[in-house]
């Protein structure tokens, strides 16, 4: 899978999507604050956001609901996105699945349509490698561990890989 060199400069820009959630709907607008890193991501890696999709107020717990995943999803598939990769803030905005395998899923049919899935604000690098995918599944973990229903005390989520 083909991953953007950093500060790439050269050559049209890279066409890609941005995915935001938030679990409220609050009057700081996270979003935007999650936006901000992903359109500094895009600066540094030669990429022009041609799509936002955006599910404000959405639980990351399920699919069901968040109905701008859901187009994602079918846009990458459709093979007329438009879009080389997606740009997500991190792990816990694609989701809060409970089955960690379920976020993995949606990222795969990403990838099994020729569209990677970078996480912006995370430590590990966004490409294939043991490390990489290692890392990852932690994270997905961490996520589901930690929804709003469940949230875990301060310390006690691997502090060390955050």
């Amino acid at each position: 899978m083909k991953t953007p060199s950093s500060n790439q400069t050269s050559g049209p820009p890279i066409p890609v999507a941005a995915y935001v959630r938030t679990a409220t709907v609050c009057q700081n607008n996270p979003t935007s604050n999650q936006m901000d890193a992903i359109q500094e991501y895009a600066k540094r890696n030669g990429m022009e956001i041609i799509k936002v999709y955006s599910d404000e107020g959405k639980s990351g717990l399920s699919i069901k609901g968040r109905d701008a995943l859901l187009q994602m999803l079918a846009d990458a598939q459709s093979g007329h996105a438009g879009f080389c990769h997606i740009l997500v803030y991190d792990v816990s905005r694609w989701g809060r699945f409970q089955d960690v395998d379920e976020g993995a899923y949606y990222e795969y049919i990403c990838n099994r349509a020729g569209i990677s899935v970078h996480y912006c604000a995370e430590q590990f690098h966004n490409y294939d490698s043991i490390a990489s995918s290692i890392i990852k599944a932690v994270k997905r973990s961490i996520a589901a561990e930690s929804h709003a229903d469940n949230v875990l005390p301060e310390g006690d989520a691997l502090d060390w890989m955050i």
